[in-house]
């Protein structure tokens, strides 16, 4: 059975061949209903299409996702995301590639094959639960990640009023954040952070919140900072 189709955007172009859209995500934490807004990555490489994060969309939505290519390859690097890559896997016939410990057809590790060039991959060794991020070369240097690391920097359409709320009020809105949350959950220690620092990107892509350009090292610096500094 798969998840629902609820409201997204229209797909954007951000940088050649590399777009994304914005989509509704419902679920329940601690008995408390949330409605807030995620994204999906499409990376376009010699006319076939990485989906990184995804989000099921409607057939309008899925006539204009197959104009830019063919479906290859669904991407999984965080835990608590993939509701729809079975969608996509199905529908399309792609591959599922994911770290070791979650349902895989093609595993993702360091200094392997990965989905598409330009491409290397960063895993947060001390996290409880896998979580990776993508790290691509092009454009100066792109981080494609999952919740590790959000840029809401205000709520959007596909918040509920009651989620943007509560968001507020637990200072989840921000430049590049890493949110508590996740820390908790993941219990993730400060050197995978430093580790983090050494790579080159000045982009951030996250399954939350917009697209975070030219800027991001300063922004993910100033939250590693912070973080480091609590912990």
């Amino acid at each position: 059975m798969y998840a629902p189709t609820w409201p997204h955007s229209e797909i954007k172009e951000i940088f050649p061949d590399i777009f994304y859209v914005t989509g509704t995500n419902i679920t329940t934490f601690e008995s408390t209903e949330l409605q807030h807004s995620r994204n999906m990555i499409i990376i376009r490489e010699h006319g076939k299409l990485s989906l990184i994060n995804t989000v099921r969309l409607t057939e309008t939505g899925l006539t204009a996702l197959t104009t830019l290519g063919k479906v290859e390859n669904i991407i999984r690097i965080g835990a608590f995301h993939g509701r729809d890559d079975a969608f996509y896997c199905d529908r399309y016939l792609g591959k599922l590639w994911a770290l070791p410990s979650m349902q895989h057809d093609i595993a993702l590790a360091p200094n392997s094959a990965l989905p598409f060039s330009d491409c290397s991959l960063f895993i947060f060794e001390s996290s409880k639960h896998p979580e990776a991020i993508l790290h691509s070369a092009k454009e100066g240097g792109i981080l494609i990640t999952c919740d590790s690391i959000k840029n809401w920097e205000s709520e959007d359409e596909f918040f509920s009023h009651g989620t943007a709320k509560l968001y507020k009020q637990q200072h989840y809105f921000g430049a590049g954040t890493i949110a508590d949350v996740w820390l908790q959950a993941c219990n993730v220690q400060k050197a995978d952070f430093e580790k983090l620092l050494a790579l080159r990107f000045k982009h951030l892509l996250s399954a939350h919140g917009q697209p975070l350009l030219n800027n991001a090292y300063e922004a993910v610096t100033n939250s590693i900072s912070k973080l480091v500094s609590a912990r």
